[in-house]
C-alpha cells in the first residue's frame, strides 16, 4: 500500500511557508473550504466557524462507511480547527469580528451581501484589521447583473464552458466526476489570498479577493473565445479525443484494461511505429504529418487498437515506456493505492481517524523543496477546539463559554 504516516503536532508546531498567518474560514461545502484547506496545508492556522446546530453540511456530504461516517468530510477540512458560532445572532457576529481581529485572511462563500447584512462588510472589517485580506467566493462573483443569483459548481461548469465540451457527441453534456468548479474556485482563491499577503507586505494593507467560479472554469478553457471570434470555430463534446490531434486516445488491452497513449508529436509518433513494429507508418503514408494523422484519425486509432488488443495492458505499456512512448493505465484508486511511484513520492499520506484508524488521503501538492507542506490532522469534531479558540486566544472565560454555549451562540 502506497503511505506514509504522519503524526499530529499541535498547530504552532506545524511548518510551511503560510506557517504564523491565521485564516478564518467561514465557508460550507467545497469552494470556500478547499481554499481553507489548501492554505492550511502549507502550515497557516485555519479555524473553521460552523452554525453551532448542524455545522457544515460537508460533515454529511458524499460516500459514507457501513456506521455512517462521511469519507469526504476527513480530507476537506484536514489541518483545521472548528468552532461553532450563530452567525445570525448579534452575540455570534460579535464574536466573529473579534475571531477576524486577529486573523490574516478571511474566507467565505455565502451570498454576496450576506456579511453586509451581518455587520461584516469589507468597510467595517477594514476598520477593525485593516490588514485583513477578504476571500470571497461566489458562483457569479461580487459584481454583475448575476451577482446575487444562488449559484453551485454545476451552474459555474456550465457557464464558464467546461459542461458543452464534455462527454461523448451524442449525447448530453456530462459532469467531470469530482466538483470541479468548486475546487478550482477554491484553488484560485488561495492562490489569489498568497497573492494579496504579498501585496500586503508591500502595502501594510488587505484588500478583497473576489472569485468567481464561472471565471474559475472559465480560466481553462484555452483558446476557446479566440477559435470562435477569428476562425468561427465552436468546441463541441469529442468523448476522450481531440480532434486533430492524433493519436491521442483510450486503447482496448487483451486482459480488458484500457491504457491512455499520447503520440501526436511526430517524433513520438516515429517511435510508436517502431514499438508496434510497423515503422513504415511513421516515415510514409498519410500520417507522417500532425495534419496527416488529424484527418486520417479515426483509421489510425483503429490501426493502434488493432496491436494493443493482442496483449495484455503491461506488456504494451512495457514496450511503449521502453521506446519513450507516454502511456499509462486508467488509474482507479485501488491502482494508486499499490502504485510504486505513489508510494515513492509519498503522493498518498496516512492519518488517524479517531473512529476508523488509519485514513488515506491524498498528500500536499505541490512539493516545496525548503519549506514542504504537511498535513497534521484529520477533519475536527463539530466545536472541538471551542474552548481552546475561545479561551486561549481570545480569552473568554469558562463561565462565560458555558453561557455561550447554553444561549446556543457556540
Amino acid at each position: 500500500m502506497s503511505e506514509t504516516r504522519t503524526e499530529t503536532p499541535r498547530p504552532a508546531e506545524s511548518g510551511g511557508p503560510l506557517a504564523g498567518y491565521r485564516v478564518i474560514e467561514a465557508g460550507t461545502l467545497i469552494a470556500g473550504p478547499f481554499c481553507g484547506q489548501l492554505l492550511g496545508d502549507f502550515g497557516a492556522e485555519v479555524i473553521k466557524v460552523e452554525d453551532p446546530r448542524h455545522g457544515d453540511p460537508m460533515r454529511g456530504w458524499g460516500t459514507r462507511t457501513a456506521d455512517g461516517t462521511a469519507l469526504s468530510w476527513p480530507v476537506i477540512a484536514r489541518n483545521k480547527r472548528s468552532v461553532t458560532c450563530d452567525l445570525r445572532s448579534e452575540r455570534g457576529q460579535q464574536l466573529m469580528r473579534d475571531l477576524i481581529a486577529t486573523a490574516d485572511v478571511l474566507v467565505e462563500n455565502f451570498r454576496p451581501g450576506t456579511l453586509e447584512r451581518w455587520g461584516m462588510g469589507y468597510d467595517e472589517l477594514r476598520a477593525i484589521n485593516p490588514g485583513l485580506v477578504v476571500v470571497r467566493v461566489t458562483g457569479y462573483g461580487q459584481t454583475g447583473p448575476y451577482a446575487s443569483r444562488a449559484g453551485f459548481g454545476s451552474v459555474g461548469e456550465a457557464m464558464g464552458g467546461v459542461r458543452y465540451i464534455s462527454g461523448e457527441p451524442d449525447r448530453a453534456p456530462s459532469r467531470i466526476g469530482i466538483t470541479l468548479g468548486d475546487s478550482l474556485a477554491g484553488t484560485f482563491s488561495a492562490y489569489g489570498a498568497v497573492m494579496a499577503l504579498l501585496a500586503r507586505e508591500r502595502t501594510g494593507q488587505g484588500q478583497v479577493v473576489d472569485t468567481a467560479i464561472y471565471e474559475a472554469v472559465f480560466a481553462l478553457m484555452e483558446s476557446l473565445i479566440a477559435e470562435w471570434q477569428h476562425a468561427g470555430h465552436r468546441r463541441e463534446r469529442t468523448g476522450p479525443i481531440l480532434p486533430g490531434v492524433a493519436p491521442s486516445n483510450v486503447y482496448p488491452t487483451a486482459d480488458d484494461s484500457q491504457i491512455i497513449i499520447g503520440a501526436n508529436r511526430d517524433t513520438v509518433f516515429v517511435r510508436l511505429c517502431e514499438a508496434m513494429g510497423r515503422p513504415e507508418l511513421g516515415t510514409e503514408g498519410p500520417y507522417v504529418t500532425h495534419e496527416g494523422r488529424g484527418e486520417h484519425q479515426t483509421e489510425l486509432d483503429e490501426l493502434i487498437a488493432d496491436w494493443t488488443r493482442t496483449q495484455a495492458a503491461d506488456d504494451v505499456l512495457e514496450t511503449l515506456h521502453e521506446a519513450g512512448v507516454p502511456a499509462g493505465l486508467i488509474y482507479t484508486a485501488e491502482d494508486m493505492l499499490a502504485d510504486p511511484h505513489f508510494a515513492a513520492r509519498e503522493a498518498i499520506t496516512t492519518l488517524t481517524h479517531r473512529t476508523l484508524g488509519d485514513f488515506s488521503m491524498q498528500n500536499v501538492t505541490p512539493k516545496l523543496s525548503g519549506t514542504p507542506g504537511a498535513l497534521r490532522w484529520v477533519g475536527p469534531e463539530l466545536g472541538e477546539h471551542n474552548d481552546e479558540v475561545y479561551g486561549g486566544l481570545l480569552g473568554l472565560d469558562e463561565a462565560t463559554r458555558r453561557q455561550l454555549a447554553d444561549d446556543g451562540v457556540i
